[in-house]
């Protein structure tokens, strides 16, 4: 079994890699961050402020979080384009700071990794919720270019971005994650470092995949059974 755990702070790249190496190695994405998002979305639904432990607590008790080939589903719905708005990614850095909503990604995100291959990307995934995983990579990049990716992809999703406003809450949520009480955002000490800012995309992939092939000899698609 393959398991890759791939961390880093927001706007690095991290989704677009790991669903290009899932694909290249046979093994199933999982989005942690994507769940985190579900849930600061549900709260929006739910009327919810982000800081209510208490009623987050309660939500969740009838909250279903699941991944249907690599799409985010809550409650049995597609949220994969809903949640990907600055709002949201602010509201689900504030949530995730509480103990039952990392609990609750741990456990699903735990479950999935004991059970088949994967490659799995968040801010947590190789200290917390796969720590014995096969390859560990610390992905980040310049602020400033991270900045600028993600307006790029607002924009390319047909929706408004301001690059000053959107670099504010890049830094404001790095502090954010960095300074958390709970799993706060760190670099496994046998994780690789991976500076992308200089990178493309492909670039990118062939570093991850040249770092797995390295540490595990898996060169080829792995067939899961």
């Amino acid at each position: 079994m393959l398991r890759v755990a791939i961390d880093g702070p927001g706007g690095t790249g991290k989704s677009t890699i790991a669903k290009a190496i899932a694909e290249r190695f046979g093994i199933e994405y999982i989005d942690t961050g994507a769940m985190y998002r579900a849930i600061a979305l549900k709260t929006i639904i739910c009327d919810i402020e982000p800081e209510d432990e208490k009623r987050i607590s309660l939500m969740l008790d009838r909250t279903k979080i699941d991944f249907n080939n690599n799409k985010a589903m809550l409650d049995d719905k597609d949220v994969s384009d809903d949640i990907r708005t600055n709002e949201i990614s602010m509201r689900a850095s504030t949530v995730s700071k509480h103990l039952c909503v990392r609990n609750k990604v741990d456990a699903v995100s735990k479950y999935l990794a004991s059970t088949r291959s994967v490659v799995m990307e968040g801010r947590d995934i190789g200290t917390v919720v796969i720590p014995d995983a096969e390859v560990k990579i610390f992905m980040t990049a310049k602020a400033e270019i991270r900045a600028e990716r993600r307006v790029e992809q607002l924009l390319l999703a047909g929706k408004e971005a301001d690059y000053d406003r959107v670099f504010k809450e890049i830094n404001d949520r790095d502090y954010q994650d960095s300074n958390r009480a709970i799993n706060p955002l760190r670099q496994s000490e046998d994780a690789v470092y991976l500076d992308t800012s200089d990178m493309s995309i492909e670039e990118n992939i062939e570093a991850v995949a040249d770092i797995i092939t390295e540490k595990t000899g898996y060169q080829t698609i792995i067939k899961e059974n």
